[in-house]
């Protein structure tokens, strides 16, 4: 990206006066690849490179991200919100395991199954806080080591475990068990809840907790072909990857605050020791914006004979953006992420933002973290680059009207 200086310094001279900015559609209207004084400026020109990235402002990759507030629903957009799903999907958890992951840190995979469609969609769980309700749920018939092998459990699982619950392992050992603390806060409230609470000393404790502010979310839709075979069309792989370091970062601390003086290596070995403020990422499998991986293939032979991303899917009689947001809104439902206290939302798309809280506002978006591409925050020299990934940004900023700033 050229260096554009933002103010002139005493002892140099004054900038010439700006160039008239130019949108995107003239950088591809007008140039001549055989003409290499006419071939267009990277996508990151003036006119489009966000004032404010997470790298700006001294900002360090190491913390967690600034954020956006999202204003409440207005009148204006009542007609947008009647749109969406009068009622959501049902979703289980059918199964979770811990996987390890090559960062040092781990996350709990979760398999939903639900009654719209035969697929088997994921949620990705970061952190120790976020649990599902309808995988922790009792079953009829089953056994604690059905529950302990579909991932029902509490804590860690070990040669010899033969609990799902810490409190039975602690009785078999002869050691007290700790009240919960639904059970200590019934205590401290009405008397009609005491009952309630005393059962509630086996239940298995839940929920993100207050002092972490809102969760952090990821909706993403599965992407073959970024995330698998390379594809440098889209930068779908790159904000899945950007979304699991995220959410792996360590939760803030005092040590942690920007600012602070610490060395790169040092923090990346006290990220490795931490543990991370979680978070989750919910992956669709609606590839191709939902219209399938044959037909996403089409229309990329449909952009090779000069369409964008939207005109090829039209061209192939699908909408230009076919996915929904109900299996996204339920499977945070499951996972203790509903109520007024809201999730930051990892995204660039306004439209996600209201079909993700669903018909009710089940869920709250209470603020949105931006995806900004890695070339244009480390000048070029990481991320997917290319005249395809370029094409493509400039379609979601034209036509999907994406906001890929933190403004």
């Amino acid at each position: 990206m050229p260096d554009f200086p933002a103010h002139a310094s005493p002892g140099f001279p004054p900038m010439q006066a700006p160039k008239p900015k130019r949108n995107v559609s003239e950088f591809q209207l007008d140039t001549n690849p055989a003409d290499p004084s006419s071939v267009a400026p990277p996508l990151v020109s003036p006119s489009l490179t966000p004032p404010t990235t997470p790298f700006a402002n001294g900002q360090r990759p190491d913390r967690q991200p600034r954020a956006v507030p999202v204003p409440e629903p207005s009148s204006e957009n009542a007609e947008e919100q009647g749109a969406l799903l009068e009622k959501l999907p049902h979703v289980e958890c059918a199964v979770r395991a811990r996987i390890p992951t090559t960062t040092g840190q781990e996350m709990w995979l979760h398999l939903y199954h639900n009654d719209v469609d035969e697929k088997e969609h994921l949620a990705i769980v970061f952190g120790p806080h976020i649990r599902s309700r309808s995988l922790d749920a009792l079953r009829p018939g089953e056994t604690e080591r059905d529950r302990m092998i579909r991932g029902a459990y509490v804590g860690t699982l070990y040669p010899g475990r033969t609990s799902s619950r810490l409190e039975a392992i602690r009785k078999d050992a002869g050691v007290s068990s700790r009240p919960s603390s639904g059970y200590l806060a019934a205590l401290n409230g009405s008397p009609g809840k005491k009952q309630e609470a005393e059962s509630d000393t086996s239940s298995v404790a839940s929920g993100y907790p207050d002092d972490l502010g809102p969760a952090m979310v990821r909706i993403h839709s599965e992407c073959y072909t970024g995330e698998t075979v390379w594809s440098a069309r889209c930068d779908c792989g790159e904000q899945l990857d950007e979304a699991a370091r995220l959410m792996s970062l360590p939760m803030p601390t005092p040590a942690s605050t920007p600012g602070s003086e610490i060395g790169e290596n040092d923090a990346h070995r006290a990220a490795m020791k931490l543990p991370s403020a979680g978070g989750v990422i919910i992956y669709l499998r609606q590839e191709g914006r939902g219209i399938g991986l044959a037909e996403k293939l089409k229309a990329y032979n449909l952009q090779d004979l000069g369409h964008d991303t939207m005109e090829a899917n039209l061209l192939l009689r699908h909408p230009g953006d076919a996915r929904s947001y109900g299996l996204a809104t339920a499977m945070l439902m499951d996972l203790g992420l509903d109520g007024e206290r809201g999730i930051k939302l990892l995204t660039n798309n306004p439209d996600k933002v209201r079909a993700v809280e669903g018909p009710q506002r089940e869920v709250r978006v209470v603020e949105r973290v931006p995806m900004i591409p890695l070339a244009w925050k480390t000048d070029g020299k990481s991320g997917v680059q290319g005249p395809e990934v370029e094409r493509y940004l400039s379609t979601k900023i034209e036509k999907f009207k994406h906001m890929l700033s933190s403004g």
